[in-house]
């Protein structure tokens, strides 16, 4: 069964940073794609960036490029999101998540495996 679980939301306010962890105990990096995704109140989930660990490959939304970055740690088996710049849009419950088809993408019908979600308030 993969487990995946994401830490490091909070409060934070705009302009500020925040480097969400998600832990992924016993998956081969290598075999999947792993995606972060949030979702607002009201509004759907939406895929924010996603990484390919065997090519080192990532690919992120329009509205994070150059803001946030999505990295991996293959020995602790942790995906990272480096949150900078951030805006109070960017508040939202952030998930991540595993495709183990192992193909870059950012809609929600590609990944298999979700964790819990945390959440990332950012005030004004």
């Amino acid at each position: 069964e993969v487990q995946l679980v994401e830490s490091g939301g909070g409060l934070v306010q705009a302009g500020g940073s925040l480097r969400l962890s998600c832990a992924a105990p016993g998956l081969t990096f290598d075999d999947y794609a792993i995606g972060w995704f949030r979702q607002a109140p009201g509004k759907e989930r939406e895929g924010v960036a996603s990484i390919i660990s065997s090519d080192g490959v990532t690919y992120y939304a329009d509205s994070v490029k150059g803001r946030f970055s999505i990295s991996d740690d293959n020995v602790k088996n942790t995906v990272y999101l480096q949150m900078n710049s951030l805006k109070p849009e960017d508040t939202a419950v952030y998930y991540c998540a595993a495709d183990p088809g192992g193909f870059l993408s950012l809609r929600v019908s590609s990944y298999a495996y979700w964790g819990q979600g945390t959440q990332v308030t950012v005030s004004s």
